[in-house]
């Protein structure tokens, strides 16, 4: 078993076609076939169903290419480490849920450190990405909630993909929305009181998404609803279309802006809890500056 053979792996998984896997890297159909069936009877299962089609994974290879993944992202950083004399940028990458305060304590972190030695990362992103860019080292903290409602889901996840899960603050159900708002002289709302109101959420995989929810509250039935996929978007909606969006309660108004209000809800959906917290790969111990933004987190929050 060689990199290279788990370079050609990937690749073609990323295609869904050995043709379009060669072109990319460069190497002939047959040279890129047969690395691919010498690997595979090493590994004594085969990584791909092949059909007219394309390929597909096979459950094996599914499992197989997860570990292929971190072992090359590994090798890359090994190889840059120490195949050009130690002169690479140091790494540091962050994928979050859509927090104000995950961003401010990101960019005081940057401030400490000189941007010329140090290549930094900062991804909002789905739950389901979060999760996947965390276990493949993509990233090294990933920020992120579960609640009553999807906390045994999202458990099973981080464990299947070896992670584990830190927990920050508990925090109840808020809704944030424009200080125009109709409700906005409120300190307090129902839920039941929202429901003329478009809420906004952030869209996730097609697969299970109130599991992966960002918002609490998720298995709820709105009668109006907008999927967005930036924080930008969520705030220009909320102030432009008298929408809301239910939080955490934890916002950072620099970063926001000051034309927002934060209400309480109440009522049975004011009781839900939601967990905040960070994952990391399991048994593998925070960089230095992992461990910094920790600290910087916890003071945000």
């Amino acid at each position: 078993m060689t990199i290279q053979q788990l370079i050609y792996s990937i690749t073609v998984s990323e295609y869904g076609s050995i043709n379009k896997a060669a072109e990319t890297l460069f190497i002939s159909q047959p040279t890129l076939t047969k690395a691919v069936k010498e690997l595979e009877s090493e590994l004594g299962f085969s990584i791909f169903l092949r059909s007219g089609k394309g390929v597909e994974l096979t459950s094996e290879g599914r499992d197989f290419l997860t570990y292929a993944k971190q072992v090359c992202q590994q090798y890359e950083i090994l190889k840059d480490a120490f195949g050009n004399k130690g002169s690479r940028k140091k790494k540091f990458g962050i994928s979050a849920q859509h927090y104000s305060f995950a961003v401010k304590a990101f960019t005081q972190l940057v401030e400490n450190y000189d941007t010329s030695e140090y290549e930094f990362a900062f991804r909002e992103t789905t739950t389901r990405d979060i999760i996947e860019d965390v276990s493949s080292l993509k990233s090294e903290i990933g920020i992120l909630f579960y609640c009553d409602y999807n906390g045994k889901v999202i458990e099973k996840i981080l464990r299947d993909n070896g992670l584990e899960f830190t927990q920050l603050i508990d925090c109840r159900a808020c809704v944030y929305l424009s200080d125009k708002h109709p409700l906005a002289s409120r300190d307090e709302v129902s839920f039941e009181e929202l429901l003329s109101f478009p809420c906004v959420s952030f869209e996730q995989n097609d697969v299970d998404p109130m599991y992966y929810a960002e918002e609490i509250l998720a298995e709820k039935d709105y009668h109006r609803k907008i999927l967005i996929t930036d924080r930008g978007s969520a705030l220009n909606i909320i102030n432009e279309l008298n929408a809301y969006i239910i939080c955490s309660g934890i916002i950072n108004e620099e970063m926001n802006g000051s034309n927002y209000k934060m209400l309480q809800l109440i009522g049975k959906e004011g009781d839900a809890v939601m967990h905040i917290g960070y994952i990391t790969k399991k048994n593998m111990r925070l960089s230095t500056i992992g461990s910094e933004y920790i600290e910087i987190l916890k003071k945000n929050i």
